[in-house]
C-alpha cells in the first residue's frame, strides 16, 4: 500500500480525510496535538506529536511517504479569529509548522503536498457587500484579509509554492470555504457557524443569540464534497490555489432558520454585539470547473440535518 501522512489527524477535516484515504486502500500515518475528539482514528499509525518542533516533523515525514496532507493548524470559527486575543499564537503556530513540513520535505526528499489554505485570505474589501462578494481566486491580491489567519494562510500558500518553483515540490493548495459537517466541534469555543447554530438550536426553548446583524452571508461545504475535492485536485496537474466551496449564499439568520425548520422549532432571533469577520463570503468556482471539469454539489440541507441530529445527540 502506498503510504501517506496526514497533518492535522486529530482535527475535523483530517479525521474524515483519515478514514476516507484509509478506504482507497492507502497506508495512514496520522499526527496531530490530539487525538480526534469525537470519534477514533482509522490511521494505521497515529503520533500525537507537537508539529511545530522540527524533530517531530523529522520523525513522522518520513522518505517512503507519497503524499502529505498538510492540515494541522491553529485555528477555529469567529468566535476564536476575530476577537484578536488569539492572534499571535495563530500566526507562529501556524506559520511554524508549514515552515517545519516544507524543510523536511526537501531534507528527506518527499515531493507531493496538499496545503489547505483558507477563503480568510480574500481582501476585506471585497467582502462588504453581503449580497456580491468577490472571491475570485484572482482577486486575493493587492492583499488585505480581515484577521491575522487570513494572513497567515496567504503567507504559507506563498511559502509552498516558493518551495514549489526553487526545490520541485509538487503542491497543491484549496482554498476551503467553511466546511461543515459531523464529528467537529461545537461547543468548546472553535466552533463555526453551523455547528454552533445546530446546538444553539437543539437547546433552544424559544430563542437564539447571534453574533453581529445576521445578515452577514456565507456558503457552506458539506464535508464529504470537501474531500472528494481533495482527491480530485491532488489527482490534477493545477498547482495554484482554487476555491473549494460551495456557492450557495445564505445569511446567518436565514442559517439558524433553516436550522429550526430541520429541527421541527419556531425559535425568534436575537442579534447581539460580537466578532463575526466580513459581511459578505461565497465560493466563486469558476477556477475549479475549469480546472477540475468538477465543482462540489450543492446539498446544504442533507447536510444540514445530518449535522444536526450528530450534535443534538451529544447534548
Amino acid at each position: 500500500m502506498e503510504k501517506v501522512l496526514v497533518c492535522g489527524a486529530g482535527g475535523f477535516i483530517g479525521n474524515h480525510l483519515v478514514n476516507d484515504l484509509k478506504a482507497r486502500g492507502y497506508y495512514v500515518v496520522g499526527v496531530d496535538l490530539k487525538y480526534p475528539e469525537y470519534s477514533e482514528t482509522k490511521a494505521d499509525k497515529f503520533f500525537k506529536l507537537d508539529l511545530r518542533s522540527k524533530s517531530n516533523v523529522q520523525a513522522v515525514l518520513t522518505e517512503d511517504i507519497v503524499q502529505v496532507y498538510q492540515l494541522a493548524a491553529d485555528m477555529g470559527g469567529a468566535g476564536f479569529i476575530f476577537t484578536g486575543n488569539n492572534d499571535a499564537d495563530i500566526m507562529y503556530n501556524s506559520s511554524q509548522i508549514n515552515l517545519n513540513v516544507v524543510s523536511v520535505m526537501v531534507e528527506k526528499g518527499v515531493k507531493n503536498v496538499f496545503y489547505s489554505s483558507s477563503a480568510c485570505i480574500y481582501p476585506e474589501r471585497n467582502q462588504i457587500d453581503p449580497n456580491n462578494p468577490n472571491c475570485e481566486e484572482s482577486s486575493a491580491y493587492p492583499a488585505d484579509p480581515d484577521s491575522e489567519y487570513g494572513w497567515e494562510k496567504l503567507f504559507s500558500e506563498r511559502l509552498y509554492m516558493a518551495y514549489a518553483r526553487n526545490y520541485g515540490l509538487n503542491v497543491r493548495i484549496a482554498r476551503f470555504h467553511n466546511v461543515f459537517g459531523p464529528y467537529g466541534a461545537y461547543n468548546n469555543g472553535r466552533e463555526k457557524a453551523p455547528a454552533a447554530l445546530c446546538r444553539k438550536v437543539a437547546e433552544a426553548i424559544d430563542s437564539v443569540e447571534i453574533w453581529g446583524l445576521g445578515t452577514q452571508t456565507r456558503s457552506f461545504l458539506y464535508i464529504d464534497q470537501c474531500i472528494e475535492g481533495i482527491h480530485r485536485l491532488v489527482a490534477s496537474s493545477y498547482n495554484k490555489p482554487v476555491n473549494l466551496g460551495s456557492e450557495r449564499m445564505i445569511s446567518i439568520n436565514d442559517l439558524a432558520t433553516l436550522i429550526a425548520d430541520i429541527a421541527g422549532k419556531f425559535i425568534t432571533i436575537n442579534n447581539v454585539p460580537g466578532p463575526m469577520g466580513v459581511m459578505g463570503r461565497n465560493s466563486d468556482n469558476n477556477l475549479i470547473r475549469s480546472v477540475l471539469q468538477w465543482a462540489p454539489e450543492e446539498n446544504l440541507e442533507k447536510g444540514l440535518k445530518e449535522t444536526y441530529a450528530w450534535i443534538a445527540g451529544k447534548l
